[in-house]
């Protein structure tokens, strides 16, 4: 199939390089190769683009340019925040809090710390719509907390966390605060400041860049021990030479992104509501996921009863339409989604989930077709199933 006749609607998955991102990154890959911890004038070539690079992002995080690490995507940043600040505030305290609903980059994490190294992890409730119960994390905090690790945006459902409040709840304890901004930065204001987090992560492929590389914004003074160890890169926070083809990339891709962005986001949150409204109005036992109105402006996500989400998946694909029934890092898991079981979905509903997240790139002609097409696809589906209630 041409990628002119697609229609792509799984952008919190991944999304394609902006043009002027790959523009940017081209020269890297050819005549300025050099390694950037070289000392000749090829190598310095690098160097600058390094810290333009990294002046860039911290302009967007309203940061300093030496609190941002430069990673190989959102999971490694998640795993470099959470293990090393876990490692480096051990003798402090042992107990970190999460939420149920959290990124596998995350819930995994804080997992292998509990099941090896005997941390103590308070796995926070959400409410129907996926936030987070600010009264449950008030009464785990205690004087062993050490981390708090809360996700900015959900990247199935699309609610976003009060993360500022969560903050001012935390303020003057001696806990750091990470936020896991992987599916928020490029649609949402990640000033970490207004946000009042001490470290966040991110990922270039979110945002019109390339994969394969991310960073994580460390507040000065925030203790934490590297988990890569090699070289002096990155002043000795994450060993490896640099991938400073894609670190311009992502820092083209951002800075192009927050130039625009309340006109991406105007015209990603048209798309997503043709297709809520559409979609709600045209099947039957249908219902949205996630928050009415605090959500990702391009996030559109739904459960149908009685129907296999992956079902509805290749019915669509065979249509050309791109969608996802989850997180693209579990979707080939028969087990259904952990997000929507803990916000209290039976599981049986679960398992007919569909995400829908739309881009700069989508036409309102294509949603147009999108909720044409499904509510036939739902109710062929349905025909068939043994789980359908009636005839």
């Amino acid at each position: 199939m041409e990628r002119g006749n697609l229609i792509y609607l799984d952008h919190a998955a991944t999304t394609g390089v902006h043009p002027k991102a790959l523009e940017a990154m081209l020269p890297y890959f050819s005549d300025r190769f050099g390694n950037a911890s070289s000392v000749y004038g090829i190598a310095r070539e690098s160097r600058r683009a390094l810290d333009e690079a990294r002046a860039k992002v911290a302009n967007v995080l309203g940061a300093r340019a030496n609190e941002v690490i430069f990673t190989s995507g959102g999971s490694e940043s998640d795993n470099l925040a959470i293990k090393g600040v876990a490692f480096a505030r051990r003798n402090k305290g042992n107990h970190i809090i999460t939420t149920k609903i959290e990124h596998h980059a995350v819930l995994h994490t804080c997992d292998y710390l509990e099941k090896w190294f005997g941390f103590r992890v308070t796995y926070l409730p959400v409410d129907r719509y996926g936030v987070v119960d600010l009264d449950a994390l008030a009464r785990a905090l205690d004087e062993q907390t050490i981390l708090v690790t809360i996700m900015l945006a959900n990247n199935e459902v699309g609610t976003i966390q009060p993360i500022a409040e969560i903050a001012n709840l935390l303020k003057g304890r001696d806990i750091v605060f990470h936020t896991d901004a992987v599916q928020a930065v490029g649609s949402l204001d990640v000033d970490v400041n207004k946000l009042g987090v001490d470290m966040l992560s991110m990922s270039a492929h979110k945002f019109y860049g390339p994969k394969g590389v991310g960073a994580l914004y460390v507040r000065r003074g925030t203790t934490f021990w590297p988990q890569q160890h090699g070289g002096a890169q990155e002043r000795n926070r994450r060993a490896g030479t640099e991938n400073v083809a894609g670190i311009v990339g992502l820092a083209t891709a951002l800075d192009l992104a927050y130039s625009s962005l309340e006109a991406n986001n105007a015209h990603v949150r048209a798309m997503r509501d043709i297709l809520i409204r559409g979609i709600l109005d045209g099947v039957t036992e249908a219902e949205l996921t996630g928050h009415p109105t605090e959500r990702l402006p391009n996030s559109a996500s739904f459960v149908f009863k009685y129907v296999e989400g992956e079902s509805i998946l290749l019915n669509l694909d065979m249509l050309g339409i791109a969608a996802s029934s989850g997180s693209a890092c579990t979707s080939a898991s028969l087990e259904p989604s952990h997000v929507l079981t803990a916000m209290g979905i039976p599981i049986e509903t679960a398992h007919g989930s569909l995400r829908l997240t739309t881009g700069t790139d989508n036409r309102e002609e294509d949603m147009r077709r999108v909720v044409e097409v499904l509510p036939g696809i739902v109710q062929k589906l349905r025909a068939i199933s043994p789980l359908t209630a009636t005839p």
